[in-house]
């Protein structure tokens, strides 16, 4: 059986980003670089504390929105309303070096 670098969890696709970096770099590895530095610009500049601490216990800590809603005292909604936002938000940042 073959060991993949990605797992899946509540139907979400966690993997490791070197590897994914590593499989997939050809020609585009400039272009990667680019739009990595624009998603750290974008998050400090554009995004609340709020939303930049969500999307790091979302993405970067592999918390569920449940468990975020816990270990912060707010509702579930209010969080998945937060994350969507911040999603949203990078989207239009970045949409077009995508």
């Amino acid at each position: 059986m073959k060991s993949t670098p990605y797992s899946m969890r509540n139907n979400e696709v966690y993997g490791d980003m070197t590897a994914w970096i590593a499989a997939h770099a050809g020609d585009n590895e400039s272009d990667l670089m680019r739009l990595k530095r624009n998603l750290r610009l974008a998050r400090e500049e554009e995004l609340t504390a709020r939303q930049r601490e969500l999307l790091r216990l979302r993405y970067e800590e592999n918390m569920t929105v449940t468990e975020i809603a816990a270990a912060i005292g707010r509702d579930k909604s209010t969080v998945s309303r937060t994350l969507s936002r911040a999603r949203r938000r990078l989207y239009k940042c970045l949409r077009y070096g995508l």
